[in-house]
């Protein structure tokens, strides 16, 4: 896995591309054939599932061996889901930095970035907060524990429920959390770089399609 890239290499320009010499066939346009199906003719300049510019990436590598390895087997699900399994090694070393930065564990983050998302006033219940952080009954209390022993939340009566109790937010977690909150957006900022306005658009849309249906499942 290399690693992550500072904004300086994140913004560098692609290499000049060159046309094709007269009466060579340029091969499908993005927009244009199964391959291209419902992106921009315009996606990136070049030609879907070639790298833009000559660039090769550890996928490439990866994708060529296995197809020169078992020339039997469809690998094509590589190209896609072997990235997506990389950007999120790169995205968690941008999150856990992003929330050391100020203080807080990711888990930490999870549970104060859940109250805050609530609005005013910033209060949910303890099986709220296991359904927006997925864990289990006896660690969300241990983490309301910790978190509460940090004075980054309390716990007040909920007047709904005399045996219940809501997880509230406190002024100290509040700014914790909104610190983290940015110091990660400029990370991903960083990470999008070298994709403009209209491509991240496309990608957020395709990646929603494959999500979907795990989410409807959940």
């Amino acid at each position: 896995m290399g690693k992550l890239t500072g904004a300086a290499d994140e913004q560098r320009q692609p290499p000049e591309t060159h046309p094709a010499p007269q009466g060579a066939d340029p091969g499908p346009r993005p927009g244009e054939g199964a391959m291209g199906e419902g992106l921009p003719r315009d996606w990136g300049g070049h030609r879907v599932g070639h790298p833009p510019g000559g660039d090769r990436d550890e996928v490439d590598d990866l994708v060529a061996a296995w197809r020169d390895q078992r020339p039997d087997l469809e690998v094509a699900p590589l190209q896609v889901l072997s990235r997506v399994s990389r950007l999120a090694r790169h995205l968690d070393i941008a999150r856990r930095g992003a929330f050391a930065a100020h203080g807080l564990e990711s888990w930490e983050f999870d549970v104060l970035s859940a109250l805050r998302r609530s609005g005013p006033p910033f209060q949910l219940t303890p099986g709220a907060l296991l359904r927006a952080t997925l864990v289990t009954s006896g660690t969300m209390t241990n983490r309301i524990d910790r978190l509460a022993a940090r004075g980054l939340v309390s716990r007040e009566p909920d007047p709904r429920d005399r045996r219940g109790v809501l997880v509230t937010l406190s002024e100290r977690g509040r700014e914790a959390v909104d610190a983290a909150f940015t110091g990660l957006l400029d990370r991903e900022h960083v990470l999008l770089s070298r994709l403009g306005p209209e491509q991240r658009d496309v990608l957020a849309n395709l990646l929603r399609t494959l999500l979907v249906p795990f989410d409807e499942g959940a």
